[in-house]
């Protein structure tokens, strides 16, 4: 049974493609059989991982015109890592999904019957809490917050925190809070041990203890279309999404 997972900050810039693509690699990496599903119309974990999204269906299909995700899903360059693509349609996704007959459970519906070949679905959301996300939200069994070591960190955390309890009373009761990954930690500065400090004090236990660094690799590798593992796998961080892989698959054992 796969344990599906809803990557989601409704802040821009704070890692959230960056891990999944680095975050699922790493999980397929050890032996898992993951589905990174895409559900960003800008498509970035999609290039990221160097998967055409022209011309072919993508996660819109699925969520509008009701494709199956078999049809939609492609292999990628890490063994045991499938993707289900994004493209530029599922930008006015958000409107065409509010006539739609069980509107926030489509891509529910969709993943239902791949749960016994993966053992791992992350969802990569887009940066807000719309109709979209709500749909990551019905579907996963948790979520897992990104948050960037940087001044303005806890802003609209709470906004995030309102929208998974309206969640868990209404659409997804079983909807849990899988961890925050600190992600952009630099060593050398105060802002960051601070930010750091704040967020474990909000988050008490549910903070990862692999903390991601501002790493230049990290920020090339969606450039060449490689995760970091692919890129530079010496890297310090490859090295720590493989650490915070081996750290997610325990917190799952």
């Amino acid at each position: 049974m796969a344990k599906t997972i809803a990557i989601v900050n409704q802040k821009g810039g704070v890692g959230k493609t960056t891990t999944a693509i680095n975050l699922s690699t790493c999980v397929a990496e050890r032996g898992k059989k993951v589905l990174l599903i895409d559900i960003d119309p800008q498509g970035n974990a999609t290039s990221g991982l160097s998967v055409s999204n022209v011309g072919d269906k993508s996660v819109y299909d699925v969520l509008i015109a009701e494709a199956t995700m078999q049809s939609v899903i492609k292999p990628t360059m890490v063994k045991n890592l499938y993707i289900c693509p994004s493209n530029i349609n599922l930008a006015g996704a958000e409107v065409e999904l509010v006539p739609l007959a069980a509107r926030e459970h489509r891509l529910k519906m969709a993943i239902n019957n791949l749960e016994q070949k993966f053992d791992y679905i992350f969802i990569d959301c887009p940066p807000s809490l719309g109709l979209i996300t709500l749909n990551a939200f019905a579907a996963a069994n948790s979520v897992l917050v990104p948050i960037q070591c940087e001044y303005y960190a806890l802003e609209g955390l709470g906004q995030l925190i309102n929208t998974i309890k309206l969640v868990q009373q209404g659409l997804n009761p079983e909807l849990e809070i899988e961890g925050v990954v600190l992600t952009m930690y630099d060593s050398r500065t105060k802002l960051s041990s601070q930010v750091a400090e704040e967020v474990k004090k909000y988050f008490t236990n549910k903070v990862f203890d692999t903390v991601i660094p501002r790493n230049i690799r990290l920020s090339e590798a969606p450039s060449h279309g490689l995760p970091i593992t692919v890129y530079d796998p010496l890297s310090k961080g490859a090295r720590t999404y493989k650490k915070l892989a081996k750290e997610l698959i325990k917190n799952n054992s």
